[in-house]
């Protein structure tokens, strides 16, 4: 696969992206729901009536976070181990402190499956990555920060608690 190529898969997955956000527009449930738990990077931009920043920002984020996808390079920048590392314990500490809130306005049927999809993500790009330090690929570079991404702009920091 060319670089040419390679910067048109990396295109196609920044675009896709935008999939969790359609839940934001086409959810059919209240406020406390396990398809779309509503993360802070999405819910902000929402707060202050920037709807439309839901498809935005998580997409541009990938764009402006690793544009050496888009020339296929197979090699994970520091940057997003430090992001990883960041936002996996930063998620622990938001676990740690809404749990309680969470059980008890949105119950277990809702931040069990939240808690379990968070667990697989973080696993899985810690996984991608540590292979990636052993094999320099493109695919697992690309499928590794898309991983990460799409669980920024779908379930880390989950909403819990009551919505004012």
């Amino acid at each position: 696969m060319g670089v040419d190529e390679k910067s048109y898969v990396t295109f196609l997955v920044v675009l896709s992206l935008v999939v969790p956000a359609i839940f934001v527009y086409f959810r059919q449930e209240g406020f406390d729901n396990v398809l779309y738990p509503h993360p802070v990077l999405v819910l902000v931009p929402m707060l202050f009536g920037l709807r439309w920043a839901a498809f935005a920002v998580p997409t541009v984020c990938f764009f402006l976070w690793n544009q050496a996808l888009f020339r296929g390079e197979g090699v994970v920048p520091r940057r997003s181990y430090i992001l990883l590392i960041t936002v996996t314990l930063l998620s622990v500490l938001w676990f740690a402190l809404g749990w309680k809130d969470g059980i008890a306005v949105q119950g277990g049927a809702y931040c069990h499956p939240i808690l379990l999809v968070n667990l697989g993500c973080a696993a899985l790009v810690v996984s991608m990555f540590a292979y990636s330090r052993k094999t320099s690929s493109f695919g697992i570079n690309l499928l590794g920060h898309w991983i990460l991404f799409l669980w920024l702009s779908w379930y880390v920091f989950p909403f819990f608690g009551e919505f004012l």
